[in-house]
């Protein structure tokens, strides 16, 4: 058992975010979403694109990578 002065000593975790445990992924809009269907549309707007040309740090997780899968014709990943 630690006794108080090592508890004192001890460095405070630092709380580890889930985007820290799998990494992120660096997408870039680069195609207009104009002449797609509405889902496309709404799976730009999921991933947080507001404009051309714009990248964006998402979490590297499945529905991420889903999601850029859906609409790998309108986006790239820049890393």
């Amino acid at each position: 058992m630690a006794t108080v002065t090592e508890q004192k000593n001890a460095k405070p975790r630092k709380p580890r975010s889930a985007a820290d445990a799998v990494g992120t992924l660096r997408i870039q809009r680069v195609r207009s979403a104009i002449a797609t269907p509405e889902k496309h549309k709404k799976v730009v707007r999921g991933l947080g694109f507001t404009r051309l040309n714009q990248t964006i740090e998402r979490p590297n997780t499945a529905d991420i990578r889903g999601m850029v899968a859906k609409v790998a014709h309108l986006v790239r990943i820049v890393e």
